[in-house]
C-alpha cells in the first residue's frame, strides 16, 4: 500500500512540475508578444559567401544569454544550415521555419562558450548580434565542423562592415 501512495505522490509532483513549466513558457510568450515579425526570406539570394551545417541553438535577448526568445519559434533548438549571403544571413532549420537576418540588421558577431542551456568548449559557439524592431538579439549557432568557423566569421565581418556603406549609398 505504501508503494502505491508513493507512486501516486510521485506522479502528482511530476504533474505539478509540468504545469509550472507550461505556465512559465506561456507567460514568456505573453511577455514577448511585442517582438516584431521576422523578415521574409528574399525570393532571390546571391551566392553564399560562406555556409556550414550545424545546430541553431536559440535566439536570446542581447547580453542576456538566459533570456530565450520563445515567440516565432526562435527559442527552438534544431539542426540547421547557416548560409551567409550578400543580402543577409539565412538559418534553414529542420522542423522549424527559416530565420533570415538582413545584412543591415546585423550588429556584430563573436565566439562564445554557451547560451540558453547549450554549453561547449571555449569559442565553440558563433553568436550573431542583430536587431529586430527595437529589440537587440543574439542568435547562437554551433557548426558541425570547427574548420567552418573561420570562413563564417570572415563572411560575417565583411557583411557587417559593408552594411553601413550600403545604407549610405542607398540614402537610408
Amino acid at each position: 500500500m505504501d508503494k502505491v501512495v508513493a507512486g501516486f505522490a510521485t506522479v502528482a509532483v511530476i504533474g505539478v512540475l509540468f504545469v509550472m513549466l507550461g505556465t512559465g513558457w506561456r507567460n514568456r510568450l505573453r511577455r514577448q508578444s511585442d517582438v516584431e515579425q521576422l523578415p521574409a526570406v528574399p525570393a532571390e539570394l546571391g551566392l553564399p559567401l560562406a555556409a556550414a551545417e550545424g545546430q541553431y541553438v536559440a535566439t536570446t535577448t542581447a547580453g542576456d544569454w538566459l533570456d530565450r526568445i520563445a515567440v516565432q519559434g526562435l527559442g527552438i533548438r534544431t539542426n540547421a544550415e547557416l548560409t551567409v549571403h550578400p543580402e543577409g544571413v539565412l538559418f534553414e532549420r529542420s522542423g522549424a521555419a527559416p530565420v533570415f537576418i538582413p545584412a543591415a540588421k546585423l550588429t556584430g558577431v563573436r565566439q562564445d562558450s554557451g547560451m540558453a542551456g547549450k554549453f561547449v568548449e571555449k569559442d565553440g559557439l558563433l553568436v550573431v548580434s542583430w536587431t529586430l524592431g527595437n529589440r537587440e538579439l543574439d542568435t547562437g549557432f554551433r557548426s558541425r565542423r570547427a574548420d567552418d568557423k573561420p570562413a563564417l566569421l570572415e563572411a560575417f565581418q565583411e557583411l557587417i562592415s559593408a552594411a553601413p556603406q550600403a545604407d549610405a549609398d542607398s540614402g537610408k
